[in-house]
């Protein structure tokens, strides 16, 4: 069997997460998804996320693709997280390129979805709505 596992925020989920998890489970036989908890959300990008790590844990463990999912808590656990779940491959998305192969021999990076970002679509969502107010 072989395990794929992935790592995210997956804040406001977009069809570019849909698209990167299901690419992902098709490299295995079984996808494993560590999804970043509020404290290292925030850590990470300096704001917590629009849903709370129980309801982000929710959503991407009921995605069809998705086998298993748990708390990322940091960076420097992904190691640890591997040899836990005995991944096989590594995905992540093509903007991490080159930052996880030192400490895993099998790791692919795919290409994100062009024009697709949480970060811009909150931002869209706040000009719209400060624009919107008198």
């Amino acid at each position: 069997m072989t395990i794929v596992i992935t790592f995210g925020t997956f804040d406001l989920l977009h069809i570019g997460h849909i698209r990167i998890l299901k690419r992902a489970s098709q490299l295995g036989d079984k996808l494993i998804v560590g999804v970043s908890s509020d404290a290292f959300s925030y850590e990470k990008k300096g704001h917590y996320p629009t849903y709370n790590q129980n309801a982000r844990l929710e959503i991407i463990s009921s995605l069809r693709c998705v086998n298993d999912v748990f708390l990322e808590e940091s960076f420097s656990l992904k190691e640890k997280y591997l040899k836990e779940y005995n991944a096989d491959i590594l995905v992540m998305g093509s903007d991490w390129a080159g930052k996880f192969d030192d400490i895993f021999k099998n790791v692919i990076y795919l290409k994100r979805t062009p024009n697709v970002c949480t970060s811009d679509t909150i931002k869209h969502i706040v000009d719209e709505v400060r624009a919107a107010d008198p």
